[in-house]
């Protein structure tokens, strides 16, 4: 079912249940939605200051709370929500139809209910309210996807390039590609650009940033903005902890962000993830990269970024090379969002260039229908896939 057309934005949802399957039945219908985004789940109901953070680190502007688990505490995290954020929305969510717990629910400020069995008519109808209540918070903002790879080699760069100018002919006015990697960023080679500045001199001139400073520090290369890591690699690197400038300033004054990185690890790179709608990890379908995938997941789940805000690209897929594509999204345990295929020559020529894959290309279409569906534009889901026992074990030793 296409989403509700009088809802639109950016909008980050935080989830709070104890009751994990709860948050697991409307993940799929929420996912319907390319205006709205899962920024973050938590499993108890927390007290006024742990909300506070949580919301301060994942910019929720809207909340999904269950009033089943717990009544009493559920109300009193209602009562925390509004005291942090008297705009936000509040959906309540019950296990049935409890017309007396609904009506406390209203009286204490939530906007809307949903009730399982939850459908997908339910959950439209209660985002057109609140778009109706709340017409000013729905204001354009840019969409922010991190892209990741689990390990080295993955061809993340290549990807988030490429991605990047396939917004353009899905619609956006301002498009922004950031290169946020200190160590070995390679979107200026690339590119073959020259970087004057970096995003280092946006974190250092921050507090006083503007759309002319702005201009200076960015590379405009064919109606996409370009921003640049350091020409020195490692320069600063040290001192990094947090990108929310770079990327908030991008949210308000882009359609949509690009954001390139080296992996999920460390205090810059998990600021990237809390701070981007999703994060797309980027892994081949060789053992390595695979188990790497696996460590990647579970650091980002141990930091509060869950499976729900992550999404798999298996690129470089080549049939009868490592494991096949039927098998690796329950050897991830999640998944998979797209197969990128291998095509070495299209990538070869697009470096020996400075340009970007031809679209004509087999990776230069899978990359034109990942811009797709993240767009909202591919609806149909993939297949349960199965793994023999025996393909699992080869990730049983895995960091958890």
């Amino acid at each position: 079912m296409s989403p509700n057309p009088r809802f639109s934005g950016n909008w980050k949802a935080l989830f709070v249940s104890p009751n994990n399957q709860l948050t697991l039945e409307l993940l799929p219908l929420v996912s319907h939605h390319p205006a709205l985004a899962a920024a973050s789940q938590l499993r108890t109901y927390p007290s006024a200051r742990e909300l506070r953070e949580n919301m301060a680190a994942h910019g929720a502007n809207l909340c999904f709370l269950d009033v089943t688990s717990d009544p009493e505490r559920a109300l009193q995290c209602l009562a925390d929500l509004l005291a942090t954020n008297r705009a936000i929305p509040v959906i309540a969510i019950l296990s049935g139809d409890d017309s007396g717990l609904i009506l406390r629910c209203l009286r204490q400020g939530a906007t809307e209910f949903l009730a399982q069995p939850f459908t997908q008519e339910q959950l439209d109808a209660a985002m057109a309210k609140i778009a109706r209540l709340n017409p000013a918070s729905v204001a354009k903002r840019a969409r922010v996807w991190l892209v990741a790879p689990a390990k080295g080699g993955c061809g993340a760069s290549t990807i988030a390039t490429n991605l990047a100018w396939q917004w353009k002919r899905l619609g956006a006015r301002r498009i922004l590609l950031a290169d946020l990697d200190p160590l070995a960023g390679t979107i200026s080679f690339l590119l073959k650009l020259k970087p004057t500045f970096s995003f280092l001199d946006v974190l250092q001139r921050s507090g006083d940033i503007d759309e002319d400073l702005w201009k200076a520090m960015v590379t405009a290369q064919n109606g996409v903005d370009v921003l640049l890591s350091p020409d020195n690699p490692g320069e600063g690197q040290s001192d990094l902890s947090d990108a929310s400038p770079v990327i908030e300033y991008a949210r308000y004054n882009y359609d949509v962000a690009i954001l390139d990185t080296n992996n999920v690890y460390g205090r810059w790179n998990l600021s990237q993830a809390q701070a981007a709608d999703e994060v797309l990890l980027i892994t081949t379908n060789e053992l390595p990269a695979l188990q790497a995938a696996q460590r990647s997941l579970a650091y980002l789940q141990r930091n509060q970024i869950g499976r729900w805000k992550t999404r798999i690209i298996v690129n470089r897929y080549e049939h009868g090379n490592g494991l096949e594509q039927d098998v690796i999204g329950t050897a991830l345990d999640a998944d998979i969002c797209q197969v990128l295929p291998s095509d070495t020559d299209a990538v070869q020529k697009a470096l020996m260039d400075g340009k970007l894959i031809q679209p004509g290309s087999a990776l230069g279409r899978g990359v034109h229908e990942l811009a797709d569906r993240l767009a909202g534009r591919e609806q149909n889901g993939h297949k349960p896939v199965s793994l023999a026992s025996s393909v699992l074990s080869l990730f049983s030793r895995s960091t958890s």
